[in-house]
């Protein structure tokens, strides 16, 4: 009997290393309402294969637009594959399934709950929170905009105000490693979905594995060669943070960037809870004349994660960090700015389950253009908020206490995981 070549299976689910790289034309998008009508012109204008990978995928009166078009390009012959999270689109799973089904687009769910034991298994806690979308590898997008209307909250409701959230779109040579990773999270919740029954089967016959490789290795022969020069001249890298080779890759160019920092660091983020480094980075850049700004919730959707992050008000603000809630509506965006050339976009929140446990991506863009756009958004945003000028009952014991329980609860959580060490 030949031997599958698992090798190269598993070499195709890898996710590349961290590029950085010029030659990019790098858009800033802010909220569905400006990114799903540009992803809509992207997939109707592919012709060879579109990737889109997203935690949420919710059907609504926004959305709807992107569902047709996935079909329509399907039906035209483009290669259409979409990958969405078992635990994220939960909720909407029948009505996907139902909407895909027989369209041609292929869909995958990355590890599903649809089996009251599958919240047993190992690495269920480990969820795929990426926001992707890429068209014949040409044109990409990179945020933390999940596939929902804006004004729309699957556990709160309605609201008028559209959520507070941004994207980027890329052309050029990064949208390249942006379609290897999303060709990655189709593969592994591909292969993951097919193991067991190939495995049941390959005592009889070794062809069920040997189609998954073909079909691996036929996807992969899709790949182009990078082509140098495209774009324009923005320079940019594209970050995964992966359960395999690049745990802390995210983490650790927040914390050399505000390292380096020498005038200014702007950070939003919904769920903040960052580990001893990160926050050693931000305390010693606001004492030595940084002027370090945070942006955090103020509509609170999780209690705990707004303990979680109150729990650590009082030692920030102690050395100087300014700290912000965003009150006019949910905050979602998961940016950063510092100085004037460097900035981030992405899905990675920071805290525990965004650092050390989910599968995140985020673009870090060296761009004074870039940077000055995003700047000016989250200067509204900041004056639209709440500052922080106290923190009644954190400070002494109570505080103390507080602190300890949050730490506990996220060591319980992290060790359930699997993760060991100190945060």
């Amino acid at each position: 009997m030949p031997t599958p070549d698992l090798a190269r299976l598993s070499g195709w689910t890898m996710v590349p290393p961290p590029d950085d790289v010029g030659g990019n034309r790098v858009e800033l998008l802010q909220g569905g309402d400006q990114l799903f009508p540009r992803m809509c012109q992207a997939i109707a204008a592919a012709r060879e294969e579109v990737w889109l990978v997203t935690y949420i995928f919710h059907l609504d009166k926004a959305t709807e637009a992107i569902a047709d078009a996935l079909v329509q390009a399907a039906t035209r012959g483009t290669a259409v594959h979409l990958v969405v999270d078992g635990f994220g689109s939960l909720g909407p799973m029948t009505a996907l399934r139902a909407r895909f089904a027989g369209s041609g687009v292929q869909l995958e769910v990355f590890r599903p709950l649809d089996r009251w034991y599958s919240w047993l298994q190992v690495g269920q806690l480990r969820r795929l929170h990426h926001k992707l979308c890429v068209c014949d590898e040409d044109i990409a997008f990179v945020g933390g905009i999940n596939l929902i209307d804006d004004r729309h909250d699957i556990h709160h409701g309605w609201v008028e105000a559209p959520r507070l959230d941004f994207a980027v779109a890329i052309s050029g040579p990064l949208a390249r490693s942006v379609h290897a990773t999303a060709r990655a999270m189709w593969a592994r919740a591909h292969i993951a979905r097919n193991w067991r029954d190939e495995l049941r089967e390959l005592a009889r016959s070794s062809a069920p594995l040997r189609e998954t490789v073909a079909l691996v290795q036929r996807l992969r022969g899709r790949a182009r060669p990078r082509e140098q020069g495209m774009g324009g001249p923005v320079r940019a890298a594209f970050l995964v943070r992966d359960n395999l080779r690049q745990r802390r890759v995210i983490e650790r160019s927040y914390v050399e960037a505000i390292r380096r920092a020498r005038v200014r660091v702007d950070l939003a983020v919904p769920y903040f809870y960052p580990g001893q480094a990160f926050r050693r980075a931000l305390r010693h850049a606001a004492r030595r004349g940084v002027a370090v700004r945070l942006l955090l919730q103020g509509r609170v959707d999780y209690r705990i994660a707004a303990l979680a992050a109150q729990a650590l008000y009082t030692e920030l603000r102690g050395s100087g960090v300014r700290i912000f809630e965003y009150t006019p509506a949910w905050l979602h965006a998961k940016v950063a700015v510092v100085d004037a050339d460097w900035a981030t976009v992405g899905s990675s929140n920071i805290d525990p389950l965004s650092l050390l446990l989910n599968l995140e991506a985020n673009v870090v863009v060296r761009d004074a253009d870039f940077a000055a756009a995003l700047t000016a958004q989250l200067d509204l945003a900041f004056a639209q908020s709440q500052e922080v000028t106290a923190a009644p009952g954190r400070g002494g014991v109570r505080g103390w206490l507080q602190r300890a329980l949050v730490a506990w609860l996220a060591n319980v959580y992290l060790r359930v995981a699997g993760i060991t060490g100190r945060y």
